[in-house]
């Protein structure tokens, strides 16, 4: 009797311990799952999506650097709109264009995603200013990352271009597709930043 009971918990033992395994290599999968589909599709954006030229303005000298990313703002960060029922962190969706000179355009702003053929960005709202009818946004790809002994200055160059008098001489390239957007380098000079700081 003693020896099947004790044969009974081995077997419960055995079950329980190849449940447990089954779980843990279930829970691994999921965690390598989710971060490889986040950068397929980053990737499938940078394939196929469409290349736009974002200007960037001078970067805030209070705050312009944190870590290993330097902080862009754009041109395109407001719009001229009656509907002031904005909420702070609301989404935005930001239609664009490329203009005759090929940067981004901004051609209309809306609560949802409109049946039209041009491309948009999901941004967040920053505010609504009710004297002037105009709502801030920002535009998700407001950080580039960057090797670390290059990010200040890196930082620096991006800031002594915007001064220059040449217009145009600094933006962001970013794939657009979808509503997704994916920053793909800073241009200086028409030389990516990294190469511009060495």
């Amino acid at each position: 009797m003693q020896k099947k009971l004790n044969i009974k918990i081995r077997l419960m033992q055995t079950i329980k311990t190849k449940h447990i395994f089954i779980l843990f290599v279930l829970i691994a999968l999921v965690q390598l799952f989710i971060p490889v589909q986040m950068i397929l599709g980053q990737e499938t954006i940078l394939d196929s999506g469409t290349a736009y030229k974002f200007r960037t303005e001078p970067i805030d000298p209070t705050d312009p650097f944190r870590g290993k990313y330097i902080t862009l703002r754009y041109n395109i960060n407001s719009a001229i709109t009656p509907d002031s029922t904005w909420l702070r962190k609301d989404d935005v969706y930001v239609y664009i264009k490329e203009d005759s000179l090929g940067f981004a355009e901004l051609t209309q702003v809306s609560k949802k995603q409109l049946p039209i053929k041009e491309d948009y960005v999901i941004a967040k709202v920053s505010w609504y200013n009710y004297n002037n009818s105009t709502l801030r946004f920002n535009l998700p790809f407001n950080r580039f990352y960057m090797e670390e002994s290059k990010a200040k200055p890196a930082e620096e160059a991006h800031r002594k271009a915007q001064r220059d008098s040449i217009p145009n001489n600094t933006f962001a390239l970013v794939y657009v597709k979808e509503g997704e957007a994916v920053l793909k380098d800073v241009i200086i000079n028409d030389i990516p930043i990294a190469d511009y700081v060495e």
